[in-house]
């Protein structure tokens, strides 16, 4: 009985507290489960999944990234420099910063994959190196419309409406960022599910040497899931941007601790026991309904990262709990 019950709380538990956070926060709060509030949450979302997705890559091939907060922190000022500093067009603002986090992935490839330094040392390493990048290439300033520089002029461009609609606007009543989202986890879910290189991502996180013997290139396999870590928090990066209209610095520093839970939440949804972009969705769903409805109660935010630290703890309680019985 006990182990059943166990597996049901691996297989379902996450899906159960989605649910009853939900139920809970609807029955406080009648304006919880509004079109609008249930967008809201989803849009909150998305920026936080395509840095998950990044991490979740490069879980599966046995690897950590930490270098995924810095990485948006460096695409959002980077692509609200080329809008309000050089005025550049639309597509510099987008390619650009994505060619800096696969640039940033390539750098974690290296140290990891050629250097076999540790990951989460590799990754670590780079994360501040990063962060000081971006610190100073901005001087420390946020990057907003009609900024002063310290020389007094004035900056001459300006976030464009369809930058900004990338972030703030909608396609037949749904936020752009929502569609977004939902387009990366399903063609991600079919890549990794569905496809030679994606079984090949987790046979190589599952048994390097085995991966190895069996024709597998596996420094490339590893190499092109720190690649795609680096231009998912990208992408982020650039949605933060278009989302606030400005370009902030240390704004992905948030979102590394959320991606992370997300992550850990999404091994037990349906008994995965691996890294799975669906139930890193799912993940990510947990997160900012109880982040949505804490708001809504009026919780302080400065009690947030309790909440968030504490479904990490609970999640990787779970899952550890679960994968130690599967070697007894």
């Amino acid at each position: 009985m006990k182990e059943k019950s166990l597996d049901f709380s691996f297989k379902y538990g996450a899906l159960f507290v989605i649910a009853l956070v939900v139920i809970v926060f609807s029955i406080i709060n009648e304006n919880f489960m509004t079109y609008d509030n249930i967008a809201d949450i989803l849009r909150s979302i998305s920026i936080v999944m395509f840095v998950a997705i990044g991490v979740t890559l490069s879980q599966i091939v046995d690897g950590f990234d930490l270098s995924v907060g810095s990485t948006v922190s460096l695409s959002t000022v980077a692509a609200a420099a080329l809008m309000v500093w050089y005025e550049q067009p639309l597509v510099l603002v987008i390619i650009v910063p994505i060619l800096i986090g696969a640039v940033i992935g390539l750098l974690n490839a290296l140290l990891i994959v050629r250097i076999r330094i540790p990951d989460l040392l590799a990754t670590l390493a780079v994360m501040y190196i990063i962060g000081g990048v971006q610190k100073t290439f901005t001087k420390g300033f946020s990057i907003y419309n009609n900024m002063r520089f310290q020389d007094g002029t004035v900056a001459k461009g300006k976030f464009t409406p369809e930058f900004l609609w990338i972030g703030q606007g909608k396609l037949l009543g749904v936020p752009v960022p929502v569609i977004l989202m939902i387009v990366a986890v399903i063609a991600v879910h079919i890549f990794l599910t569905y496809t030679r290189w994606g079984r090949q991502l987790y046979i190589t996180g599952g048994n390097r040497e085995a991966a190895r013997l069996s024709g597998i290139s596996v420094n490339k396999i590893r190499l092109a899931a720190y690649v795609l870590s680096g231009i998912f928090a990208a992408f982020g990066g650039i949605l933060y941007a278009s989302r606030v209209g400005s370009g902030q610095i240390d704004a992905g520093a948030p979102l590394l601790m959320e991606a992370v839970a997300s992550v850990f939440v999404g091994y037990s949804v349906l008994g995965a026991g691996k890294p799975n972009v669906i139930g890193t969705f799912f993940g990510a769903v947990l997160i900012g309904v109880l982040l949505n409805g804490l708001t809504m109660l009026n919780v302080p935010y400065f009690g947030f990262d309790i909440v968030k630290g504490g479904v990490l703890v609970l999640a990787l309680a779970i899952t550890f709990v679960h994968l130690n019985r599967r070697k007894a």
